[in-house]
């Protein structure tokens, strides 16, 4: 089932204050030239502020802080919104698939921390979500498991949002 992401509009980008980045991973790419073989870096950051709002940057260039700060910039440019418990934790169980990385998360109780790997783990901790239990199902490469956890949090719905959608009143 796919579900389209709905990212931030820029001029609310702006209203966010403290924006954390967290890299997740640098790639080297090597490409061979007359003169020998030409080095560029491939950046992976997971952006957020920790009350809610996270996104994902990947970007490459040919020196690696270059390649971190174009993706801390793209990440940035795609932020989302993710519905947050009292406890700190999700309001339902999700499967949020990507190319052939699935990701399965489940709500968790009050002071059982992040279950996570480390891409699924830095995406929790950038929305801000204090307990979580994860499955990582099939492909374990960061940039597929990190695209598959916004998936899932992107098909997350409040209490609120189910009643109005089913027309009944809480």
């Amino acid at each position: 089932m796919k579900h389209r992401i709905e990212y931030i509009d820029h001029a609310s980008v702006e209203e966010l204050q403290n924006l954390n980045e967290q890299l997740l991973n640098v790639n080297r790419c090597a490409a061979t030239m007359k003169g020998g073989r030409r080095f560029s870096f491939a950046a992976l950051v997971v952006v957020g502020d920790r009350a809610g709002h996270v996104g994902y940057g990947f970007s490459k260039a040919r020196q690696v802080p270059n390649a971190i700060e174009k993706a801390g910039k793209d990440g940035r440019k795609h932020l989302q919104e993710v519905p947050i418990t009292k406890e700190g934790s999700i309001p339902h169980e999700v499967i949020g698939e990507f190319c052939s990385a699935r990701v399965k998360l489940i709500p968790a109780s009050e002071g059982t921390g992040i279950i996570a790997g480390a891409s699924v783990r830095a995406v929790a901790e950038m929305a801000g979500i204090r307990n979580l239990l994860t499955k990582s199902l099939g492909s374990t490469n960061p940039i597929n498991l990190v695209k598959a956890t916004l998936a899932a949090l992107a098909q997350l719905r409040t209490v609120e949002e189910v009643s109005s959608l089913r027309g009944v009143e809480l």
